[in-house]
């Protein structure tokens, strides 16, 4: 039996048929446990709240902070796992945004739009949105799942959600390529590193790497980079689009992706900062996190 597909299709099933205030309790209880019985993420969640406050926070609210931070992965879980069973119309009462007009500007020049998004609030629900409502064409790039059965299902189940899903891997630049020459909107999550290439940054006051796609892609097709943040506002999902980011050849290819990248990651970390308890990255992203990781797993700490 497949037990992770089988627990899949059945919060699928319940999101569709409880109440959405019972579906919010029962996955915020769910995951509230997670920090109590895996360390790591805890530990992974923690570093990422010390980063993305500009201050110092003491023991109380670190540990307040990391609960809220769970009840946000629960909110996103369970909003996410209602839209394929929503109409157009629910989902756009469920929806409020800023800043939209950029997008408008995108789409209406013609060259393909690539929308950078960090892990925060309910991403998924605005790619949802986006195809429901003004009718775009939207692709969004995936981590592919080790689980064969799963990875199916999920892929069926966010296309049904109405975005156009390609998993990352081999053969997947030239398919953007064409997607963003036909027009398509393309979004990128571009807080966390998945595959090989990335182009190294400075994110919060650390070196790691982003992924360049963003960059290369703009630079060889003339899209715009447009960045937006999807924030939990109340009982809705509120997108904030910023102005788009200038990508413009100045000099070596090499040169201007490491440029345009460290733009992107610049703006990533005023989004997050905005509200880091729904800034759902539960995985290391810096070199620093893996050092830490194996630290907390030495017997003696050392």
């Amino acid at each position: 039996m497949n037990v992770a597909l089988a627990a899949a299709r059945t919060i699928a099933a319940a999101a569709r048929t409880l109440p959405a205030p019972v579906m919010h309790a029962a996955t915020r209880f769910a995951t509230s446990a997670i920090p109590r019985f895996d360390a790591r993420r805890r530990m992974i969640v923690e570093r990422n709240l010390a980063r993305s406050h500009t201050r110092e926070l003491p023991s109380d609210e670190l540990a307040s902070g990391v609960t809220k931070v769970f009840a946000a992965y629960a909110r996103y879980y369970t909003d996410t796992a209602r839209l394929p069973g929503l109409s157009g119309a629910q989902v756009d009462r469920g929806f409020s945004y800023e800043g939209f007009e950029h997008i408008e500007d995108s789409v209406a020049a013609g060259n393909g739009t690539i929308l950078v998004l960090p892990h925060v609030g309910g991403w998924e629900w605005a790619g949802s949105w986006l195809t429901k409502v003004p009718g775009y064409t939207v692709s969004a790039v995936v981590e592919p799942l080790e689980n064969d059965e799963l990875r199916e299902w999920m892929q069926q189940w966010r296309e049904a959600v109405g975005m156009e899903i390609l998993p990352l891997g081999k053969g997947l630049g030239g398919e953007l390529l064409k997607r963003l020459r036909a027009n398509h909107v393309l979004c990128l999550m571009s807080d966390r590193n998945l595959g090989d290439g990335g182009v190294e940054v400075d994110f919060f006051g650390e070196r790691t790497q982003l992924p360049g796609g963003a960059a290369t892609l703009a630079m060889r097709t003339g899209a715009r980079i447009v960045p937006v943040a999807v924030y939990h506002r109340g009982a809705q999902n509120h997108a904030i689009v910023e102005p788009p980011i200038p990508v413009e050849r100045a000099g070596r290819m090499r040169d201007d992706i490491e440029r345009v990248t460290q733009n992107i990651a610049d703006v990533l970390e005023m989004q997050i900062r905005r509200e880091p308890h729904q800034w759902i990255v539960l995985q290391p992203n810096w070199p620093s996190d893996h050092d830490a990781l194996s630290m907390l797993a030495s017997p003696d700490g050392s």
